[in-house]
Formats: structure tokens, C-alpha cells, sequence
């Protein structure tokens, strides 16, 4: 029976990845925090404030997340801090479809069935993105333990 081994890419471009990835997460908190604020965008509620503690925390786990990789990244550790990642922005949707802090004016229905049907996605998508980290923790530890 053949061996099948991961191919990651090489450390230097994974490290640019996570630098970028820093980098967008950075711009995002200050985007939404500072400039402009979500505050201005017109299409945002003042319900916007019941989500933002949860997306603000998956930008922060995913910043850290990715810092962290910058120093280190074994798979073992990747997809420990990427199922950290994903379960935080997984309440971060399930918050968002719960208060649903948009208003579009009159294009409201079109755009409310976008966004729900986009953070569905995001919801079963999160839901299969833990499965796999949780397969591919076991199956490191398992190789680990060998």
C-alpha cells in the first residue's frame, strides 16, 4: 500500500499567507472600529452592536491565529488553531442570522435572501471545516503517537 503525504506548500509562502492574512484581518478591525466604523455603513442597524463582539472576535482569533503561524506552523498545530478559527466565526454567523442587522431599503427582500442564503453556507461550511481539523488533529496525534 502506497503512503499518501501531504504536500503543504513550501514555509516561505505559507509565512507570506499568514502575513497577508494579519494584514487583511488588521484592516478589517479597523475599518469596522475606527475607519470608517460600521457605523457608516448605511445598510448596517444599530443591532450591528449585538454582533460585533463575536466578528470582532473571530478577527482577533484569526490576527493571532496567523501571528502564531508566523512563528511556527506544524500541521498538528494549523489545524488546531484553525478549528479555534472556524468555531469562533461559526457563533459569529449563528449571532449574525439571529439579530440580522441589516436594512436595505427597498431592495430588502432581494438582498436579505443573498445574505441569508450566504450565511448559510458559511454555517454548513464551518460545520465541515471542524470536521475535517478534528480528522486531521486525530489522524496527526495518531501519527505522532507512532
Amino acid at each position: 500500500m502506497l503512503k499518501q503525504t501531504r504536500r503543504r506548500p513550501s514555509s516561505a509562502t505559507r509565512r507570506t499567507g499568514y502575513a497577508f492574512a494579519i494584514l487583511i484581518n488588521v484592516a478589517v478591525l479597523y475599518a469596522i472600529h475606527y475607519w470608517p466604523g460600521w457605523q457608516r455603513a448605511p445598510f448596517l442597524t444599530s443591532a450591528t452592536t449585538q454582533v460585533l463582539g463575536w466578528v470582532t472576535a473571530a478577527l482577533i482569533a484569526g490576527l493571532a491565529a496567523n501571528a502564531v503561524y508566523l512563528g511556527a506552523d506544524p500541521p498538528w498545530l494549523k489545524s488546531l488553531g484553525d478549528l479555534v478559527i472556524t468555531g469562533i466565526g461559526f457563533v459569529a454567523i449563528i449571532r449574525v442570522w439571529q439579530v440580522f442587522p441589516f436594512d436595505f431599503g427597498n431592495a430588502s427582500a432581494a438582498w436579505e435572501v443573498i445574505l441569508r442564503v450566504a450565511l448559510a453556507i458559511g454555517f454548513f461550511g464551518s460545520i465541515a471545516a471542524m470536521i475535517v481539523q478534528v480528522v486531521v488533529l486525530m489522524a496527526d496525534g495518531s501519527r505522532v503517537r507512532r
